[in-house]
């Protein structure tokens, strides 16, 4: 059981990789393809696309054969088109293979963290879908200041052969730990459906969208940030990236404890909240070579409690169709992705500075946490209806 879960832990490790790797590379794929900044940030907006469609899609289709084949399938997916990336010739097939590249990843965690879940001891569910996600967050840690040396020393190239690598790696760890499993849903995905008739489903997917886009806002421009505002040379962003992925990796696990704490809606409020203050101060010590770096520590910590708190919530939410409830909640959240990036680079574009992306991340996650309140209104209302 544990090396079923590691596998799915390697498997959020290449799917970490390859969305955020772009993000510290963002300036040579830009100047490879001699275009802006902003633009080079489309890409990051088709594979966030990519996920958005797939993951109902594939969820879907997926749900016929037992779920073990269905992660292998999806894993050999990614693999290939993140292989295919590397040999891009410019902007328009790289953001056609970037959408590809997309596809299987809300799938993949959709229902992984639902295999995560049965697959731990009794009451420890978030913990086992906390240990899916922390290959997320050690592909922040090691892998993509790995993959981003590789870009701004070598080729760009090299940072999606290496996720080519990790996604063959993936696959291996699937086929020989991962046990024969039944189905990724026991119910017809018309049955399924019956879920989007459930208002507190439709808001916990605009929460995931809106409170995650806070923290794709400040991600998505970090290179730039880094370089641009606090005057580093380019060879600290690698450097900026490990302390990013260190707290997330911290913070991962902690959000696992804050629902243990708290209810999982409690805990997002939580953190949304110390994500605006956070992201709201980060405007203040951008320029700070010391603090920038001591902030992308915290930042990256306090955003990724989010990860556990919110898909145990739609998980819990969506009984009875909790695969499709799962990769729902993974396309909101790379809705977050393409948003955050896309209303970040709009004050950027228009002259007001790298750091004005963090006012859009923190009136984001303010967002977010309004809209946690609101569930809890619902909630007490249904109880007393």
């Amino acid at each position: 059981m544990n090396k079923a879960l590691l596998s799915l832990a390697i498997g959020g490790f290449g799917i970490g990789l390859t969305e955020f790797v772009i993000m510290g590379i963002l300036p040579e794929i830009a100047t490879a393809f001699d275009i802006t900044i902003p633009q080079a940030g489309h890409f990051i907006s088709a594979y966030a696309l990519g996920v958005v469609v797939g993951a109902p899609i594939l969820t879907s289709i997926g749900s016929k054969w037992p779920a073990n084949r269905v992660l292998l399938a999806l894993m050999m997916w990614f693999t290939v088109f993140n292989t295919l990336s590397s040999f891009a010739t410019g902007y328009n097939s790289f953001i056609v293979l970037r959408f590809l590249s997309g596809l299987p990843h809300g799938a993949f965690f959709g229902i992984g963290a639902v295999v995560a879940g049965k697959l731990s001891k009794e009451g420890k569910s978030a913990q086992g879908i906390a240990i899916m996600f922390s290959g997320l967050t050690f592909a922040n840690l090691l892998g993509v200041p790995l993959g981003t040396y590789l870009g701004k020393h070598f080729s760009w190239n090299l940072s999606f052969l290496l996720v080519g690598f990790v996604g063959i790696l993936v696959v291996l760890s699937i086929k020989l730990w991962m046990p024969t499993l039944k189905k990724s849903s026991e119910t017809h995905f018309l049955e399924d459906l019956k879920i989007f008739k459930r208002l507190e489903i439709w808001l916990i997917i605009i929460l995931t969208t809106i409170g995650t886009g806070g923290f794709f806002a400040w991600y998505s421009y970090i290179a730039p940030l880094i370089t641009d505002v606090a005057k580093h040379s380019a060879d600290i962003v690698p450097v900026a990236m490990i302390l990013a992925g260190l707290g997330m990796v911290i913070g991962n696990f902690l959000g696992a404890k804050l629902v243990e704490k708290f209810t999982p809606i409690y805990a997002i409020i939580i953190i949304l909240s110390t994500m605006v203050v956070c992201l709201s101060l980060n405007t203040i010590f951008a320029s700070d070579k010391v603090m920038i770096l001591v902030m992308t520590f915290i930042i990256g910590a306090v955003t990724f409690c989010l990860s556990t708190p919110i898909q145990v919530a739609i998980i819990n939410a969506s009984k009875g169709s909790e695969t499709l409830g799962s990769s729902l909640n993974q396309s909101a959240f790379n809705i977050g992705n393409a948003s955050g990036a896309y209303f970040a680079g709009i004050p950027i574009a228009m002259g007001y500075g790298y750091t004005s992306a963090d006012w859009v991340g923190a009136a984001m996650a303010a967002s977010g946490v309004l809209i946690a309140i609101g569930i809890i209104i619902l909630r007490k209302q249904r109880v007393k209806g």
